[in-house]
This record gives structure tokens, C-alpha cells and sequence, in this order.
């Protein structure tokens, strides 16, 4: 059994910066199978910073106060999620969430299995330089930053 409290997990951000609250409760709790972090999104920041989808992870967000927009599939359709409301999204859809609000949104992102992204199952929908249009991109770490690399044309931007 472990038990932690919310203000006593560590805030982690993204490495795009992208919000100001994140803490990995998951793994202060040191789960396997399992993935929850919970977030707190001023006005103009998101969840994780852009269109992505998880092959090998099925996602539910929990928005806890505020409302949340979320883009859906390549086509971006807007969802909002308002407070006590829940958005689910099975592996390998495209999403992404975020504040574009004027009041503070707070939530929680669960994600299973798996308590860490599997980085070669995570993908990005994004504008590529060298197409010159948005394409599907594989994601991976490299030295603290997110290396995309265009499935398409194999052009890698960090």
C-alpha cells in the first residue's frame, strides 16, 4: 500500500514547457500498470503541447475545475470538457488538450497500461518544414527534448 498527497508530488514539466503543473502522482505512488497526473492549466497552456496520440496506451482526462478543450483526430474537432466531466480516447487517436479559457483549469490525465509512455509508441501530428504540410511524426527523447521525426519524408526536428 502507498499513500501520497497531491501537494506533496514533485511539479514536473514538459519539456516543450507547454504548462506549469504537472505532477506525476503515478510514479510518487510507484505504480506499474497504471498512469495519473494531475495538472493545473492557466489560460493558454496545455496538457502536452500538441496533436499526439498513444499506440499503446488508452487515455481518460478528468477535468476537475475550469473546462478543457480538446482537439480530436487529424481533422482537430473540438470537444470542451467541463468540470466533473470525463474524455476518453483509445489507443492510437489523435488528441490534444488544453486551456483556452480565462479561469485556471484543473485535472487529471489516466492512462493505462503502463504506468510511462512507451516513446517508440507515441506519435505527433505536426507541420513538417519539408513536405510543407502536417504529417505524422514518431516522437523520441534525446537529451531531455522531444526529437519528431516525419514518417513521410524522415526530415527530424528538435
Amino acid at each position: 500500500m502507498e499513500k501520497v498527497a497531491v501537494d506533496a508530488v514533485e511539479n514536473e514539466l514538459n519539456p516543450m514547457e507547454v504548462h506549469s503543473v504537472r505532477k506525476p502522482v503515478s510514479r510518487a505512488l510507484g505504480t506499474t500498470d497504471f498512469a495519473m497526473n494531475y495538472f493545473e492549466l492557466e489560460p493558454g497552456e496545455s496538457f502536452s503541447g500538441g496533436l499526439h496520440r498513444h499506440n499503446d496506451q488508452e487515455e481518460v482526462f478528468y477535468v476537475e475545475s475550469g473546462t478543457a478543450t480538446f482537439d480530436v483526430g487529424v481533422d482537430r474537432e473540438s470537444v470542451a470538457v467541463d468540470a466533473g466531466e470525463l474524455i476518453r480516447f483509445p489507443p492510437g487517436q489523435f488528441q490534444t488538450g488544453y486551456n483556452d479559457g480565462d479561469e485556471r483549469v484543473a485535472g487529471w490525465a489516466l492512462g493505462a497500461p503502463g504506468a510511462m509512455h512507451d516513446w517508440d509508441e507515441l506519435q505527433s501530428h505536426a507541420y513538417c518544414p519539408e513536405c510543407d504540410e502536417e504529417r505524422v511524426k514518431d516522437v523520441a527523447m534525446a537529451d531531455g527534448r522531444f526529437r519528431l521525426t516525419c514518417t513521410e519524408c524522415g526530415n527530424v526536428q528538435e
